[in-house]
């Protein structure tokens, strides 16, 4: 029963790293279409400026993440109030590779569906509280980091090209039927953090705390394209890194934006709590 619980537990973290790092490249939006005569750079930069208007955003991801592989999943996003849905499969997990992941009212749930039911005495969904874990930034890829960056704004990562040195425009392709501009450019995280320097307080602590999942990756240079439409709207974000821990290669199609998002608590009879079901282990 541990060892099911342990695999609950490890496909619930790698579902919960994939759903940060494909909230990373959220909708870049921005007023205005790009003139002829606007740098690759300035386009870059007027779209992550636009940024603080996302309050919602929901999208498709596919590719490959550091210690669980192939993924594939669907999500609705919001910033404000934070909330998630996901539903996300781990392809090279076979059958116990499909979770979904629910974040409202400051709790996580995790829903592992028949396999888990069967050792969870019928029921389907694992609750931690990640209320607190959201107010420590520094935290690492477990119990409390992973959930602390769920509730993350994922529209920083559509920031970071702005501190790219060859951030340059590939040319006009169609994204999901829609006609896009394709930009591309790499960019350290040292570079990141230098261009940060001239932001207000609260963008900065925002747009840093989002470099720490690629930091517990052992990540420091970032591959970015980005597509973006024609209102100006990030349309698709492929993030790709020579990690530490494996490759990273991340693609982020963006269905909608700013748009009301609900996210729904699991019935609580379908539920078990992890820290009661901790607290259990520790008095057997």
């Amino acid at each position: 029963m541990l060892s099911v619980r342990g695999s609950v537990r490890r496909g619930a973290t790698g579902a919960a790293l994939a759903a940060l790092v494909l909230s990373g490249g959220a909708v870049a939006c921005a007023k205005g279409d790009e003139s002829p005569e606007m740098t690759p750079a300035a386009a870059v930069a007027k779209a992550a400026k636009n940024t603080e208007a996302i309050t919602s955003v929901t999208y498709r991801m596919t590719g490959k993440v550091p210690e669980t592989g192939r993924v594939e999943a669907e999500a609705a996003m919001s910033m404000k109030p934070p909330a998630m849905s996901m539903k996300m499969n781990a392809l090279d997990k076979g059958a116990d590779g499909k979770v979904e992941i629910r974040v409202v009212g400051g709790a996580m749930y995790l829903g592992g569906g028949e396999a888990a039911a069967k050792e969870l005495d019928g029921k389907s969904w694992m609750k931690f509280d990640v209320s607190g874990a959201t107010k420590d930034a520094s935290a690492g890829p477990g119990a409390g980091g992973v959930p602390s960056q769920a509730n993350q704004d994922p529209s920083q990562e559509s920031t970071y090209l702005t501190g790219s040195k060859d951030v340059k425009k590939v040319g006009a392709e169609k994204v999901d039927g829609v006609q896009t501009t394709h930009y591309k450019g790499t960019v350290t995280l040292d570079a990141l953090r230098a261009s940060f320097k001239n932001e207000d307080k609260a963008t900065r602590e925002k747009r840093e705390n989002s470099l720490k999942q690629y930091e517990d990756l052992g990540a420091d240079k970032l591959t970015m394209d980005m597509w973006i439409g024609p209102d100006d709207h990030t349309k698709q974000v492929r993030v790709r890194a020579a990690a530490e821990k494996g490759p990273l290669d991340v693609t982020v199609t963006f269905l909608d934006y700013n748009k009301p998002v609900t996210v729904k608590a699991p019935p609580a009879k379908d539920t078990v709590d992890l820290a009661e079901m901790m607290k259990e282990l520790k008095k057997s």
